[in-house]
């Protein structure tokens, strides 16, 4: 499945942005491939597409190909190169080429009627489908909610598509679970297609009985200078082999994440949505063991070390009640 996404260097010098017209003018903006890995949101397109070669799309889309080197290596992203979702108008990340160009993406869809935003991606460990919004308005949740039930707000990282275009229009980002899976891909492609197909977004709240709503409150990351692994008792963080499954469930206080060797107590870096170190109040680090300090939701914990590198080992949510919520 992933060699479509492989294979778009033969066809794409570099990322796109391609125009279709529709019945509606209020244009649909699909962003895709902003991790090079996350081939979902890309077959997902290509197997709604498919469905209209013989007609006229709902309302006009447009569809953004992000970081093609990256797909074609199968990465995330390449070494050298910024995130692709941490380089939008909003980024703290420098100036690049890559930060010149979506600014240029952003300008471009600014001046064009905009009905929404959905940008589409994966998670490397187990998780539920999820949408994730920045604005807490009607418009944003309620495009969550048509996804799934479960729906994340954060604030950080900075420079993210959906926080870019949220200026703009009711923008959402979806979680797709991992990489190509077939359900994924279809729930992907099906939500793209109400969205042509919807006149309006409901312009009403979004009912607390339809959205369990959640808020990041920190990012988890393990330093470069720290030796880390899963079942690995050689390394001088050693997480729970088993660590993904943590994900989306309120784990109490007391849970162990792994265990440290040696007396300099290798610690990840929990950084708040300000920036500030957090890490001594979530974790603990007693007796060789890593625990949680306080009762919180991890999301987006995977196995993939990789992956950790380049980005985090995880988040920590907490429940967020629905603005409109006694």
């Amino acid at each position: 499945m992933g060699s479509a996404a492989r294979d778009l260097h033969r066809i794409l010098s570099g990322p796109t942005l391609i125009h279709l017209p529709g019945r509606r003018p209020e244009t649909l903006f699909v962003s895709v491939l902003l991790h090079g890995n996350e081939i979902t949101g890309l077959l997902a397109v290509q197997r709604l597409l498919a469905r209209y070669l013989d007609r006229p799309l709902p309302r006009a889309m447009t569809v953004f190909i992000g970081n093609i080197e990256a797909a074609r290596a199968g990465m995330r992203r390449l070494d050298g190169q910024p995130d692709y979702n941490r380089s939008w108008p909003g980024t703290t990340l420098p100036a690049s080429p890559e930060t010149e160009l979506m600014q240029t993406v952003w300008q471009t869809m600014r001046e064009r009627p905009l009905f929404a935003s959905i940008d589409l991606h994966n998670n490397t460990g187990l998780n539920p489908h999820y949408g994730c919004v920045n604005v807490l308005d009607d418009a944003c949740l309620q495009l969550a909610a048509l996804f799934s039930r479960t729906a994340v707000f954060f604030e950080t990282p900075r420079g993210t598509q959906s926080a870019a275009m949220a200026r703009l229009c009711p923008a959402v980002t979806l979680e797709c679970g991992k990489p190509g899976e077939p359900h994924g891909v279809e729930h992907a492609a099906e939500f793209i297609d109400a969205c042509l197909h919807l006149a309006e977004i409901p312009p009403h709240r979004v009912r607390d009985s339809d959205l369990h709503l959640f808020h990041t409150v920190a990012q988890v990351r393990i330093p470069d200078s720290v030796s880390f692994g899963f079942g690995r008792n050689d390394a001088q963080l050693d997480l729970l082999p088993d660590l993904e499954r943590m994900n989306f469930r309120e784990m109490p206080a007391g849970t162990i994440f792994g265990f440290y060797t040696g007396e300099s107590r290798p610690r990840p870096l929990v950084t708040g949505d300000d920036g500030s170190d957090m890490t001594d109040v979530f974790f603990s680090f007693d007796n060789g063991c890593l625990r949680l300090k306080r009762s919180v939701m991890p999301s987006m914990l995977t196995l993939d070390e990789t992956v950790i590198r380049q980005d985090c080992l995880c988040y920590l949510m907490e429940r967020l009640a629905l603005p409109h919520s006694d």
